[in-house]
C-alpha cells in the first residue's frame, strides 16, 4: 500500500545561498534586499541548521548533503525541485527552468543514488524535455496525493503539460491540472509552483481555492479532494503570500505525524485552521525569513522526501 508520508528526508546545506537572478523572472516571492552576500549566507545557514535540528529532534531521519562553492548554485537549498523519490523504487529526475539549477542535479545525483542505494532504485530521467524548453520542477510543480495516485499541477512556465503527461505515464498517476494566480500589490500573476498554494497530507489538504479563477477547474479540484476523503483547509490569497500553502507532513519511526511549516506560515494561519491541522498531526515551525525572502521558497521546498 502506498504511503503519503515518510520518516526520512534529504536536505542540502547551503554554502553560497543568495538571490538567484535566473529564477526571479517568474518567482514573485524572491526579494533582493542587496545585503552583503556573506551575511545572507550566514543567516540562511543558521535558519537551515535550526530547522534540521527541529526535524531530527522528533525522530525523523535527515540526510544532509553539503553544497559546494563551485559550480555556483544559489538555490541548492531547495532539492525537491529536481528529483522525487517513490515507494516503488522509482527516482525521477526533472527538467529545470533555470540553467544554474540544472547544475544541482550534476552535483548531487551521485550522493542521492548512494543514499538511495540501500534499496533497489529505477532512475527515470525527464531532463530531455529541456531541449524543447519544457519543464516540470519536481514536487514544487507537482503536489502528490501518493495514496490515491493523484498529481495536482498548476500549469506555469515551470510546469509543462507535456512533461506532466509523461510523468503520469511513467508512474500511473492521474493528473488534475489547473491554473492558479497570486495577488501581489493588487496584480494577479501566475503562480510558478503548485506547492505555493497547495499541500496534501494524510487527512487534510491546504489549498487556496480563490487562486484558481476558472470555476470549472476549481470545481474539478474540489471534487477530487472530496472524493479522496481529505478535509479542505481553504486559505486566502493573502495567506499564500505568507507561505501557508507550503507545508509538508512527515512521520517519525513510531508513526507520530508532524506538519512542517515556516514561522511566517504558522503566524498566517487562523486559530481554527491550526486546530484542524493539530487534529491530525503536531505542528513544527521554524523561522526561515532570510531563505523565504531571498529564495522565494519555504519549508516544504527545503525538504525532499525519501521513500
Amino acid at each position: 500500500m502506498n504511503s503519503q508520508i515518510t520518516s526520512k528526508v534529504l536536505m542540502i546545506k547551503p554554502t553560497k545561498f543568495y538571490y538567484n537572478v535566473e529564477t526571479a523572472v517568474n518567482n514573485a516571492y524572491q526579494k533582493d534586499l542587496k545585503e552583503d552576500p556573506n551575511l545572507v549566507q550566514a543567516r540562511a545557514l543558521n535558519e537551515f541548521d535550526s530547522l534540521v535540528e527541529k526535524i531530527k529532534s522528533v525522530g525523523i531521519e535527515v540526510d544532509v548533503i553539503n553544497d559546494t562553492s563551485t559550480p555556483y548554485t544559489p538555490d541548492s537549498i531547495f532539492p525537491n525541485n529536481w528529483f522525487s523519490s517513490h515507494q516503488d523504487g522509482k527516482l525521477i529526475i526533472y527538467p529545470m527552468f533555470a540553467n544554474d539549477r540544472r547544475l544541482e542535479r550534476a552535483k548531487f545525483l551521485s550522493n542521492l543514488k548512494e543514499i538511495q542505494n540501500k534499496t533497489s532504485i529505477t532512475v527515470l530521467d525527464l531532463t530531455y524535455f529541456e531541449k524543447d524548453d519544457k519543464f516540470l520542477e519536481g514536487t514544487g510543480a507537482l503536489v502528490l496525493d501518493r495514496i490515491n495516485k493523484i498529481a495536482y499541477c498548476s500549469l506555469s512556465p515551470r510546469a509543462n503539460e507535456d512533461v506532466l503527461k509523461e510523468f503520469c505515464n511513467l508512474t500511473n498517476y492521474k493528473a488534475i491540472k489547473f491554473h492558479s494566480v497570486q495577488n501581489i500589490n493588487n496584480i494577479l500573476t501566475p503562480i510558478y509552483h503548485t506547492n505555493v498554494m497547495m499541500g496534501v497530507t494524510e487527512n487534510f489538504v491546504v489549498i487556496c481555492l480563490d487562486s484558481i479563477t476558472d470555476l470549472k477547474e476549481r470545481e474539478k479540484v474540489i471534487t477530487s479532494i472530496s472524493n479522496s476523503g481529505k478535509e479542505i483547509i481553504n486559505i486566502t490569497l493573502n495567506q499564500v503570500l505568507k507561505f501557508c500553502g507550503n507545508v509538508l507532513e512527515l512521520k517519525n519511526l513510531k508513526g507520530d505525524r508532524y506538519t512542517l511549516m515556516s514561522k511566517s506560515a504558522f503566524q498566517g494561519f487562523t486559530k481554527e485552521q491550526l486546530e484542524i491541522i493539530k487534529k491530525s498531526s503536531e505542528i513544527i515551525f521554524s523561522d526561515i525569513t532570510t531563505i523565504e525572502t531571498y529564495g522565494g521558497g519555504s519549508v516544504r521546498c527545503m525538504i525532499a522526501e525519501l521513500f
